[in-house]
């Protein structure tokens, strides 16, 4: 019997409007269903002592702006809280948010990746969210336990996952079509990407700019019923080497005849929706991840369409994961207000009514319920799909282990190498599960 999720109980309800639709900006306390003033509303900080709060994410433009206004609400009900945001693309994000780690000086919310959660907690770096739940500081009685195990590591609540997506290719019909092609579609293959590829590359374009590595190799391991890493994160979690060379034949192939962007240029973008070919209409898809899909869409100024990855076996290679969460700080000077703080995100409708689901599938049914009426066309596409994806995926994806990171950026590389023809993909598939183990092997306790 095929495995469903909890969390697509809840995504169902949202699509089929089962749940009574609110939109009062109240939640009831942990633990019970009466209704309470939302901490919003009762929290004026009048008479508090003044507090600086330091807030980071990653992200483009759009989300900078709406982010920026959802911080404006949260200091006009708490005029004692004047906020510091911190904010970056993606890989400039981590660039400076490593040092600060090592100069224990993080912000007091970060907005956190499941591929950096068993790094930070490790290091004793981020605070365990789980007492303030237990307490109420942050309500999770509109949130399903599948949710919250998302950020869950070592028996910790590191993250609390703003939003859940699905890995997926967004894709301009018009010019799949201009160019002879077949579209995407919900069981199509690697095969109908390069054939897609060869149609596009006759018109001028790309099939796409690139094909991330540590996400798509992950999820073509998974559809072939293996997975990245050990479910102990001591190893690799494929033995043989075959599935990676094939992977990576094909890639090298696609690469070779110009489906993809130029290494050199790939460098130069800054993984943000604004600079993706596809959003400046030089390719006919992009691997992301679904909770882009509006964005895209909205900068791209027409119209977009939303598919899984190729298969075959597409049911064994999605999985639903957290888009981003938020972690606290344990060197947090103001922790209690960072906990306020990451409620607010989480469950205030109000604040969630200018997110709209951007970073994902928003985790409380009260507020997916709250945004529906709220949701543009491409918005709902974004709901649709990840309920989708809830429905047909067999199994979860657990947070990356530590080492991860290494791993991630030794994959990269070795990608490179292979696209620049300087290795084989047989022989780097051999090297690379070498090097990784090695890396993994030092988890050991």
């Amino acid at each position: 019997m095929r495995k469903t999720f909890a969390l697509t109980l809840s995504l169902s309800m949202l699509l089929t409007g089962t749940i009574g639709c609110s939109s009062s900006n109240t939640a009831p306390a942990a633990g019970n269903g009466e209704s309470q003033p939302s901490q919003a509303q009762t929290d004026t900080g009048k008479g508090k002592e003044p507090i600086k709060l330091r807030v980071a994410w990653w992200g483009g433009q759009s989300r900078h702006d709406y982010t920026l206004k959802m911080i404006e609400m949260y200091e006009k009900n708490n005029p004692n809280v004047k906020i510091e945001a911190e904010y970056a693309s993606f890989d400039d994000y981590w660039k400076k948010l490593v040092p600060q780690a090592a100069a224990n000086d993080l912000p007091d919310v970060i907005q956190m990746s499941v591929a950096y959660v068993s790094q930070f907690g490790d290091r004793g770096q981020l605070e365990d969210l789980a007492p303030y739940m237990a307490n109420g500081k942050i309500d999770k009685s509109s949130i399903s336990d599948s949710y919250l195990k998302i950020g869950q590591y070592n028996g910790k609540q590191y993250q609390l996952t703003l939003g859940v997506n699905a890995l997926a290719v967004v894709y301009d019909p018009q010019m799949i079509k201009d160019a002879g092609a077949n579209l995407p579609s919900k069981d199509w293959t690697w095969d109908d990407l390069e054939a897609i590829g060869a149609k596009l590359k006759a018109k001028g374009k790309l099939a796409a700019a690139n094909i991330d590595d540590r996400n798509f190799l992950a999820y073509y391991l998974r559809s072939y019923g293996e997975n990245l890493f050990k479910a102990d994160g001591t190893a690799l979690g494929y033995t043989d080497n075959k599935l990676f060379t094939d992977y990576y034949t094909r890639l090298q192939r696609m690469y070779n005849n110009g489906y993809l962007l130029p290494l050199d240029k790939q460098s130069q973008k800054k993984g943000v929706p604004e600079d993706d070919e596809l959003v400046l209409g030089n390719a006919g898809t992009t691997f992301t991840w679904s909770n882009l899909f509006a964005a895209d869409a909205a900068i791209a100024k027409r119209p977009l369409e939303i598919a899984p990855p190729p298969g075959p076996n597409i049911d064994k290679g999605l999985y639903l994961q957290s888009s981003q969460g938020l972690s606290v700080a344990k060197n947090s000077k103001n922790k209690e207000e960072a906990i306020k703080f990451v409620n607010f995100m989480i469950n205030d409708i109000e604040a969630n009514k200018i997110m709209k689901g951007e970073r994902g599938v928003p985790i409380s049914t009260k507020v997916q319920d709250a945004i529906k009426p709220l949701l543009k066309p491409e918005e709902q596409k974004v709901v649709e799909y990840v309920a989708w994806a809830g429905q047909t995926a067999v199994s979860d994806n657990p947070i990356d282990p530590v080492g991860a990171v290494e791993v991630t950026k030794l994959l990269t590389d070795t990608s490179q190498q292979i696209l620049y023809n300087k290795i084989a993909p047989a022989d780097a598939a051999a090297k690379f599960s070498k090097e990784a183990n090695a890396i993994l092997a030092k988890n050991k306790k």
